[in-house]
């Protein structure tokens, strides 16, 4: 694990790092979980190559989450797509910010190289509610090429060093790829590095023991 002022590297999967919630209390204590990564490029069949060339690779930030109530469900781009998403004050399949599940994912960002990414937050006013997330991305669309996506994620608190999850040098041609699990207590978080990779939402699902059930969508 690689530590200073600013941020906390884990480095092996199954390591753990821990965020205080109780540390800083004057100042916001959002919780803002961030994947970035590099454009990189999926190559097109023949004729799509005659149509446009090689088209950048897209992925999409989402999380398991599970509350003390016994509440479990899953937010990403292609839950909220066509029209199932809203603002940050409706609860809707993109989460809510202000009210339970307190959770809620910003927006899905075509090519976080341009940009910052995609971003999950959790308002510190639900925190006692809620008792864990896994944490994953997936590539929608094209190879899963995780080589030249340089994929991390990010947990930050301020008035805390970040804690980052570096998915690294990856070749499994699966294209969904659990991150990291975060554990909630009143006073702090546990998050854990997974970086493992899995076919569907439900394989990833089997292997964390959620119990959700899952059906075929597209953004």
């Amino acid at each position: 694990m690689a530590i200073n002022l600013q941020k906390v590297t884990i480095e092996k999967t199954g390591d753990t790092a821990s965020i205080d919630l109780t540390k800083n209390r004057s100042a916001s204590s959002e919780i803002v979980i961030n994947l970035n990564w590099s454009q990189g490029t999926t190559k097109k069949s023949f004729f799509g190559n005659l149509l446009g060339g090689n088209s950048e690779i897209d992925l999409d930030l989402g999380c398991f989450y599970e509350l003390d109530n016994g509440e479990k469900n899953v937010i990403d781009g292609v839950q909220f797509s066509k029209g199932n998403g809203g603002n940050r004050d409706q609860k809707t399949r993109q989460g809510r910010y202000t009210n339970s599940p307190w959770i809620w994912h910003t927006g899905d960002d075509r090519g976080a190289a341009a940009g910052s990414g995609e971003n999950i937050v959790v308002n510190p006013a639900g925190v006692n509610g809620i008792k864990r997330m896994i944490i994953y991305c997936f590539i929608y669309d094209g190879v899963a090429k995780w080589t030249e996506t340089n994929g991390v994620v990010t947990i930050k608190v301020e008035g805390n060093p970040d804690i980052e999850v570096k998915m690294g040098e990856q070749t499994d041609s699966r294209k969904f790829c659990a991150i990291a699990e975060i554990i909630f207590s009143p006073t702090n978080l546990q998050v854990k590095k997974l970086v493992t990779f899995h076919n569907t939402h439900s394989d990833c699902d089997k292997m964390y023991s959620w119990g959700m059930k899952w059906a075929t969508g597209s953004k």
